[in-house]
């Protein structure tokens, strides 16, 4: 079966020790701090939940998920079930893990190549590097991969990409600026089904979920990617910057009702003591997080997973 995720996070090795060192700031900010919440303390009382809902709050996990959090602490201390930091670590743990668990699914498939994923965004939050390390990671794996220029708009967003196609050996399909965004897109499916490629990954123009124009430019891209290929998008992929935390949820949450996203890319998770996010963005947009960039170079962005990024935090 042809999938859209490649093999799975398991068979890639150090995947563990990569997400480790990338959220090794979060994990200060969390799990460092839940340890010592509880240092010498002979129960978990009030004021130990009221410390560990500003914790959970201070790593970015959010309002609702800090609730669901301190609900289940609450019961497990009504049937004396908890005393000490392990028996909190890993009721925190249990929970966190069920919230990531329930969004995650890398079941979604297309019988027939290519695949055509779409990558939307507002600017600045590193769309078009990620296409490029999202190329990488599939030309790893021996898919044929074409690249689109969706991004018509911005000046060098097609240079931009097309160094990036050379970096990892994809074709870039490309017109001149300020052309259609769907007649570029028509133009690199039409090409990508007479060619026999495995993968089609469009870069589009960076938008705020406000401009309705460009949110009806989305729509039309969606529609033009059907005409040509029957079923596609597989995946509207949406790249949020994870260093901008909550702020940025509200905005991906009005953004996904707009545009159809499937599944988020969290850019620049290693540059964040506020790795909670992820659990924000899986409880609150009800989305999963498809992959994760931890680092700069270009075998930067892995397929993301619960166990994983789990782990990483309480190791």
């Amino acid at each position: 079966m042809q999938t859209l995720f490649g093999p799975p996070p398991e068979s890639k090795p150090g995947l563990l020790d990569r997400f480790k060192k990338a959220m090794k700031s979060t994990r200060e900010t969390l799990v460092t701090r839940v340890e010592n919440l509880v240092q010498g303390k002979k129960e978990i009382d009030a004021s130990v939940l009221e410390e560990l809902e500003e914790i959970l709050l201070g790593a970015d996990v959010g309002m609702t998920t800090t609730q669901e959090v301190l609900d289940a602490v609450r019961l497990r201390v009504s049937r004396g079930q908890m005393s000490n930091s392990e028996d909190l670590k890993e009721v925190i743990k249990a929970e966190l893990q069920r919230i990531l668990e329930s969004t995650e699914n890398r079941e979604i498939s297309t019988a027939n190549p290519p695949v055509v994923i779409l990558v939307v965004g507002v600017n600045g939050t590193g769309k078009t590097t990620t296409i490029g390390k999202l190329a990488h990671l599939l030309s790893s794996q021996n898919k044929k991969v074409l690249l689109c220029a969706g991004d018509t708009f911005r000046a060098a967003a097609a240079e931009q990409l097309g160094i990036w196609g050379e970096r990892t050996g994809c074709e870039v399909i490309h017109q001149k600026p300020g052309a259609d965004p769907s007649a570029v897109l028509f133009d690199a499916l039409t090409a990508a089904k007479s060619r026999n490629y495995d993968y089609v990954i469009a870069d589009t123009a960076g938008r705020l979920h406000t401009k309705v124009n460009l949110m009806a430019e989305l729509e039309k891209l969606r529609r033009t990617s059907d005409r040509v290929i029957p079923g596609s998008p597989h995946e509207v992929l949406l790249v949020m910057d994870a260093t901008t935390g909550q702020n940025g949820l509200q905005q991906a949450r009005l953004f996904t009702e707009r545009s159809g996203v499937t599944g988020i890319v969290l850019t620049k998770l290693d540059g964040t003591a506020k790795g909670g996010v992820v659990l924000a963005i899986a409880r609150e947009l009800k989305l999963p997080i498809r992959y994760a960039g931890i680092g700069e170079q270009k075998d930067d962005l892995v397929a993301f997973d619960a166990n994983r990024f789990i782990e990483s935090l309480f190791s």
